[in-house]
């Protein structure tokens, strides 16, 4: 890895990692502020559910304008991080009014748009070897980034017993202040930067005639619809869980195994980058490694579908559910950048860029539903019936992806 490279991606991690950690704080807090606001967990939960709205119009927006063309790269990462972190302390201000505290929300996921895949643009603008790889290590920080509300939160109850939870949203964006001083004064476009491919709304209905992109698709909307939820109700699933257990558990030690089930999903993120470049090695300079990249993510999908299986049997069970939590946390994310990866090489790279676009916002929209799905199951019918209403993703994402290596194995048998 080239020295320059190599501080880049150092440089850029660190600051997705401090900016990613305004993703959650709304949902981080969601126990205070469902006892605040009076609002049971369905009500409460659109707190979550906006932030997602947010992104998809943030990248909607980004892609229509080209932002990240039109400007510098680095510039978007720095404005959209000083706006984001200014959304998330406004959250803490109106946290009392409900809907300015939503719109605040709204608006922190909008700008959240111009940080996570700005900083993916301008990584893959300094790699071409080990591309795979070097991106693995921008989601495993992001990862982790999106769990650090809950570390907060664990060490405010440990050691700031007395301080508000606002304290924990505003030192959020104090992390994404100094996020946006890393890339503006230490990042910058790389060697191998290319333009975004455009994105055009008259091309979605061409993009989706593509069987192996649709397929792709479909698996990437199976990913999607337990990953937020496992991410955003971990912590309420495992708290649910503690008032079960005879032993008395500490919301602190709640929040820091949030914390770490959601983080230890950078080891997934690190293994799929390994293990997408060694079958892309593997595959030849002249073929496209879909066969490979589709193994990762049905791999990482029988886990994490097994997982919340498992979740639902052991509920009862709060040190074996635990470590089936840490495992599901590795296996959730894992296959994430690979979906990207897939449909930008199956798509015809006249509309490559309409087809990530369209991936991503159909993506991000399918959580909001499955995010109000999840929560309305565990308001009705306890949070055993809620972690195991997730493993219809998976299993539908797994047939998906069976099937696009069945159908590139065929288009690979005619093109001989």
């Amino acid at each position: 890895m080239e020295p320059r490279a190599r501080k880049t991606l150092i440089l850029l991690s660190a600051a997705e990692l401090m900016a990613m950690s305004l993703w959650f704080t709304g949902t981080a807090v969601l126990p205070q502020l469902e006892r605040e606001w009076r609002l049971g967990l369905g009500a409460a939960s659109w707190l979550t559910i906006t932030v997602q709205l947010g992104f998809v119009a943030g990248a909607l927006l980004a892609a229509l304008f080209n932002l990240a063309d039109v400007f510098s790269a680095p510039r978007v990462f720095v404005v959209s991080a000083l706006l984001a972190a200014a959304a998330n302390a406004l959250f803490a201000t109106f946290s009392s009014h409900i809907h300015l505290a939503l719109i605040c929300r709204f608006l922190t996921g909008t700008f959240l748009a111009g940080v996570y895949p700005t900083g993916m643009k301008i990584l893959a603008g300094w790699f071409r070897q080990g591309r795979g790889l070097a991106l693995g290590i921008l989601i495993a920080a992001l990862t982790v980034g999106s769990a650090m509300p809950h570390a907060l939160l664990a060490g405010r109850d440990y050691l700031l017993a007395n301080f508000p939870w606002q304290y924990t949203v505003v030192a959020s964006s104090g992390l994404a202040l100094v996020a946006a001083l890393i890339v503006g004064v230490g990042v910058r476009n790389g060697p191998y930067s290319a333009p975004q491919p455009p994105f055009h709304f008259s091309q979605i209905a061409e993009a989706l005639s593509n069987r192996c992109l649709r397929l792709a698709n479909l698996g990437y909307l199976g990913h999607m619809w337990e990953l937020y939820s496992v991410w955003g109700w971990m912590s309420l699933l495992l708290a649910a869980a503690a008032s079960h257990s005879a032993a008395q558990i500490q919301r602190g030690f709640i929040e820091f195994a949030t914390f770490l089930v959601i983080a230890i999903g950078a080891v997934g993120c690190v293994w799929a980058g390994v293990a997408s470049d060694s079958f892309a090695t593997a595959s030849g300079k002249s073929a496209r490694p879909v066969q490979g990249r589709a193994n990762v993510t049905i791999i990482a999908m029988a886990a994490s579908g097994l997982c919340c299986l498992l979740a639902a049997v052991l509920f009862e069970h709060f040190s074996l559910l635990l470590v089936v939590a840490i495992i599901w946390g590795v296996a959730v994310i894992a296959d994430s950048a690979q979906f990207s990866a897939i449909v930008s090489e199956v798509s015809d790279q006249r509309y490559v860029g309409t087809a990530l676009t369209a991936q991503t916002a159909l993506g991000f929209l399918l959580t909001t539903i499955s995010l109000r799905t999840t929560a309305y199951v565990a308001a009705n019918f306890g949070w055993r019936w809620a972690a195991a209403s997730l493993a219809i993703g998976p299993a539908l994402g797994i047939v998906a992806m069976v099937r696009l290596k069945q159908a590139e194995m065929v288009q690979a048998a005619a093109a001989r």
